[in-house]
């Protein structure tokens, strides 16, 4: 029997695998991250854009490792402030700043603005070798308060009130909130042309070349 085909996910973070590694489960298809790979050099995120980060990492990592690879980039976009924190959403007030810290440089930037229109957006790019790649897109629309709220979630969660549901992401139970965030769109998308996704990968990776043994 041949063994599965091997998709890494360009991350480290056990969550984030375990729930791509759910949503794939019925897949023939064996997901790794790279935890399973040892020490490893890391993408430069310099894009401009969520495409041109999440791009940069997954074809970097299929570069690296010689398979596939999937990366996300995501992050959020507040009308009121053209769009920052945008690709900024991680480090908006530093580098290695926490969620904490940069929930209170968004309220502060925030403060006395009436329009609290924000979006999450993530974009999934998955990419062989050769640097041929596939995208796929989430966005979820709603808005923010002026204090956080809930104990769940992580990043900006807490100040993300998602109206359809009357709670922000912080509230919500996971489950829930993976079936209307922008990462759970973007892997429902995944989810449903899987099947094309891995006869794409079949047609992109170089096909292996077998040789009989000499006596």
């Amino acid at each position: 029997m041949d063994n599965p085909l091997t998709l890494v996910i360009a991350t480290r973070n056990p969550g984030k695998t375990r729930e791509i590694r759910d949503i794939l489960k019925n897949f023939p298809i064996a997901v790794k991250n790279l935890d399973d790979f040892g020490p490893l050099p890391e993408a430069i995120e310099d894009g401009a854009t969520f495409d041109d980060n999440a791009y940069k990492k997954s074809s970097f990592m299929a570069r690296i490792l010689g398979m596939p690879a999937l990366a996300d980039d995501s992050g959020l976009c507040v009308a009121a402030l053209d769009g920052a924190p945008g690709v900024y959403s991680a480090r908006y007030a530093g580098e290695n700043a926490t969620d904490a810290e940069n929930c209170a440089k968004l309220l502060a930037e925030m403060k006395g603005k009436e329009d609290r229109r924000a979006a999450f957006h993530c974009v999934i790019s998955i990419a062989v070798p050769s640097g041929a790649a596939l995208t796929y897109e989430g966005r979820c629309e709603g808005l923010l308060l002026e204090s956080p709220r809930g104990e769940n979630g992580f990043g900006y969660d807490p100040l993300f009130f998602f109206p359809e549901l009357g709670q922000t992401f912080a509230q919500i139970p996971q489950a829930e909130k993976s079936r209307v965030s922008h990462r759970g769109k973007a892997l429902g998308e995944l989810k449903n042309e899987f099947d094309k996704v891995l006869t794409w990968i079949g047609q992109q990776m170089p096909k292996e070349e077998k040789f009989p043994c000499g006596k």
